[in-house]
């Protein structure tokens, strides 16, 4: 039983719907013609018949000839055009109705032509060759609306997928790639050895310079705090004027120590420093305890909940960087990101070496998908085909070629009909 057909209105590019009623004009207007050059031979046939009956003279046998055998090709080429994409007459004679018996077979025979003739390593390479991927590339890319364009869609893209990522999701990432690296790895022997190679280049100096300074000023001008310290401390059968002596005496020795340590690079307590920290940098590379303890320092800063805090909150923020970055069209990120499309497409221009590796990226990938992807991808085609109705994939072939298959039955009644004439007037002349 004949399946009804579906009525649901094909969806394609805009036009698409205008283009195929345009084809199907077409088709129907060819059709006719051909019809009208058969019902054309029919006629004259039927008149020369009657004219050679009635005694007319001898041309009229020729063009008879003529029109006989233009009606037989032209009968024989329509045959042959709808045994194509139907059953002539709805008559089920084998090896016809050829597209709709044969979609699959012909959807596989597609597919592995495709692979054979397209997606093949060397026909790959050699098409990208001559295209000159790079410098095409390059000169697209170094106008600016353009990088400007690429730079609108990655923020596109950008936001796509931070949208799509769920915070939590994130975060346990995070943690997992972060955090527990932090925990698994050592601090000790790493912050000893780069405590070391400050030590040696003297990087340290400017933070003790630093550190100096901050004493001594705060030594010069907390004059009554550490009198106050002194006199807090002294005993209290001591008489006033004498802790009030005491402390100004403590207070000078005080200030005169820090000016020292200030002004004289080779000062004791900055030598004793350096030893100290040289002391401790070897510790926390080699002493079990110093190592322990630096263990349990990290322990510690880890699970503070403001460390942990600032880590979960770290994609939060990041993610709202990235949104409000992609989302602004003068934002400095975009701005950055669109100079430098524009800059990598003057260089692929200009860097003969960049070109050409650019281009070996290209070449080697796509050589590499088809090599290693071809049937998955002709696998589309053949799945494609045989997803489609037999009916309406010969329909649908026919109105993209029908039209031109027309002229084969045109041509079959004119060429029919110069081959009859031919062999009547060969047979006239011989008998």
């Amino acid at each position: 039983m004949e399946q009804p057909r579906s009525t649901a209105v094909p969806i394609g590019p805009p036009g698409a719907l205008e283009r195929e009623e345009s084809k199907r004009r077409g088709l129907r207007r060819m059709k006719l013609v051909a019809l009208s050059f058969l019902l054309g031979a029919t006629v004259i046939f039927l008149l020369t018949s009657w004219a050679q009956a009635e005694g007319w003279p001898a041309w009229v046998g020729y063009v008879r000839a003529a029109a006989e055998a233009g009606m037989v090709g032209a009968l024989a080429d329509w045959f042959a055009v709808t045994a194509l994409f139907r059953y002539p007459l709805g008559l089920k004679i084998p090896h016809t109705a050829i597209i709709p018996n044969k979609k699959d077979v012909l959807g596989g025979s597609l597919g592995d032509f495709v692979g054979t003739n397209f997606l093949s390593e060397p026909v790959v390479r050699d098409k990208l060759r001559r295209v000159e991927t790079s410098r095409r590339a390059g000169e697209w890319l170094s106008t600016r609306d353009n990088a400007d364009r690429v730079t609108a869609e990655l923020a596109t893209v950008v936001r796509g997928v931070v949208t799509v990522l769920r915070d939590e999701d994130v975060q346990a990432v995070m943690e997992q790639a972060v955090v527990k690296r932090v925990l698994d790895r050592q601090w000790g022997p790493p912050l000893g050895k780069l405590l070391r190679q400050v030590l040696a280049d003297g990087a340290h100096y400017r933070l003790v310079d630093l550190v100096v300074d901050r004493v001594y000023e705060w030594v010069r001008d907390n004059h009554d705090t550490v009198l106050r310290v002194v006199s807090d401390r002294a005993p209290s059968w001591s008489p006033r004027f004498v802790d009030t002596m005491l402390a100004d005496r403590v207070y000078g020795e005080v200030l005169s120590f820090t000016w020292a340590v200030k002004t004289d690079v080779n000062h004791p307590m900055r030598l004793a420093l350096d030893r100290f920290l040289v002391e401790f940098a070897g510790d926390l590379e080699k002493d079990p305890d110093t190592m322990a303890r630096a263990e349990a320092v990290k322990q510690q800063l880890v699970e503070h909940p403001e460390v942990r805090k600032v880590i979960d909150s770290a994609w939060t923020t990041a993610k709202e960087m990235l949104l409000t970055a992609a989302e602004d069209p003068s934002s400095e990120l975009r701005r950055r990101v669109s100079t430098g499309l524009a800059s990598l497409g003057e260089r692929l221009q200009s860097d003969a070496a960049l070109a050409a590796k650019v281009d070996g990226w290209v070449e080697g990938t796509a050589a590499y998908v088809v090599t290693h992807y071809s049937e998955e991808i002709t696998t589309i085609i053949t799945d494609t085909v045989e997803r489609w109705d037999a009916d309406e994939t010969s329909r649908k072939i026919e109105l993209q070629v029908g039209r031109d298959l027309q002229f084969i039955r045109i041509n079959g009644t004119v060429v029919g009909a110069l081959a009859g004439l031919a062999i009547y007037s060969v047979a006239q002349a011989l008998f």
